[in-house]
């Protein structure tokens, strides 16, 4: 019998409920790849391209695996946009549209908000995948690297230079936001 899960981690592939993993999902998978982009439009279509191709496989997908599946399939369709552009620029910061209430530090905290974003563009693909896995989404080294189909050395390794880049960003000359990053 079915549970109805609080979690959209845990909805099991059998369900066929693709609709309800979709919906409970969309918000934590486009912050994540609004984290890979630094664009919230991009990252938008990049949730919608993976849950459509998700969606085609939707079946086959173990019900303890449909995170992982999803998270690598965003990460995988995240490279392949960036190989298929072949060209660097700086993306544009996200500031929300409309802010209903501003809370004390609002000002502050999208500051903060759009130097990552213009500091993360500055990394290479995977490195800025590491970082946004392994901070961002807190999973752990062997995760990332199964998640990333390389080895846990190189998942230590783009964590390493990505970290140094992001220190050594005009940005973040006095140590600020990053240094609060675990090592």
């Amino acid at each position: 019998m079915p549970q109805t899960p609080t979690d959209a981690s845990r909805v099991p592939a059998e369900s066929g409920d693709f609709v309800a993993y979709a919906s409970a999902a969309w918000p934590r998978l486009v912050r994540t790849a609004h984290m890979l982009t630094g664009d919230f439009h991009e990252a938008e279509d990049l949730v919608q391209t993976t849950l459509a191709k998700v969606y085609a496989r939707w079946q086959r997908i173990p019900g303890d695996d449909v995170d992982f599946y999803v998270r690598r399939s965003l990460v995988n369709n995240n490279l392949s946009r960036v190989r298929r552009r072949r060209v660097t620029h700086l993306l544009t910061p996200f500031l929300p549209e409309r802010v209903h209430q501003r809370e004390p530090g609002h000002a502050e905290a999208v500051e903060q908000r759009a130097a990552l974003d213009q500091a993360l563009a500055t990394l290479s693909a995977r490195q800025r995948a590491v970082m946004v896995l392994r901070y961002w989404e807190d999973l752990g080294e062997p995760e990332i690297a199964h998640l990333l189909g390389c080895s846990v050395g190189t998942v230590k390794t783009h964590a390493r230079r990505g970290l140094e880049a992001l220190r050594a960003h005009p940005l973040f000359a006095d140590g600020s936001p990053v240094s609060g990053a675990r090592p």
